[in-house]
């Protein structure tokens, strides 16, 4: 299975932080956000990415271009030009990173990688999101229900529009959180092809219409995960992520 991951925003509300990279490229650690989703992901033998980029596009090129050479020893000869890697580190991955236009919304950004996906189901989710769930267990849910679309819900910090959702069958939104029990859309989704005839163009908006049309035609699932979530929205979430990473009990660091 392919997963499909949004790297192309502006992300201006962490401020200076994107103003010389894109938002999934923000460091926790020493790695981009973006290189923890894709350990996530990969945690559960999921090795094929599909990265949608668009704002600053080169820096995500230039990452992944150069990462052999940053993870491993190497050895130059400079008479030659020829290099020679020592003790190899890099993941199994296979990452194919995709231009999907500078100002393309969150829907259009999909649309322009349905070739690379092809006809089979396929993950899909944010470049700001760090979870523990577990991937394994969402896919099989996706299986057995046998919809179009899942959909990661979990209970919001505290200031997200909701899902409303009967006996896990997603019926629509609100903006407003109304109870502790108020669930949110945080990515992590799972998906059959079938879904990109619900997107017109590169102005569409994944998280409305084509949301709106497949949880109003029943085909919508939530999969509800009461472990840890949190995205990277502004600089209060970035350094209570940096915390995490630096007490060496990062709740969403799965992998060993």
């Amino acid at each position: 299975m392919k997963a499909v991951i949004l790297a192309g925003g502006f992300g201006t509300r962490l401020g200076d932080e994107t103003e010389l990279m894109p938002k999934p490229m923000v460091p926790i650690g020493d790695m981009p956000i973006l290189w923890h989703i894709m350990k996530i992901y990969s945690h559960y033998g999921i090795h094929d990415f599909i990265i949608c980029l668009g704002y600053k596009a080169q820096v995500v090129k230039d990452f992944f271009a150069n990462y052999a050479l940053h993870t491993s020893d190497v050895t130059f000869e400079l008479s030659t030009g020829n290099a020679t890697y020592h003790h190899r580190q890099a993941e199994p991955w296979r990452v194919t990173l995709v231009d999907t236009g500078p100002a393309s919304q969150t829907g259009g950004r999909l649309l322009r990688v349905c070739d690379y996906v092809g006809k089979e189901s396929f993950c899909f989710t944010y470049g700001d999101g760090v979870s523990d769930i577990r991937i394994d267990k969402l896919i099989d849910y996706h299986r057995q229900h046998g919809k179009l679309a899942t959909v990661t819900a979990v209970t919001p910090p505290g200031r997200w529009g909701m899902l409303n959702v009967d006996k896990d069958r997603v019926a629509g939104f609100s903006e407003k959180i109304e109870s502790e029990e108020s669930l949110i859309n945080a990515g992590y989704f799972v998906l059959e092809p079938q879904i990109f005839d619900m997107i017109e163009n590169d102005d569409t908006v994944w998280e409305q219409k084509p949301l709106q049309q497949l949880a109003q035609r029943g085909q919508l699932m939530s999969y509800r995960h009461r472990g840890f979530w949190q995205c990277m929205d502004n600089p209060r979430e970035r350094r209570d992520l940096e915390k995490y990473w630096q007490s060496g009990k990062a709740p969403w660091k799965v992998w060993a």
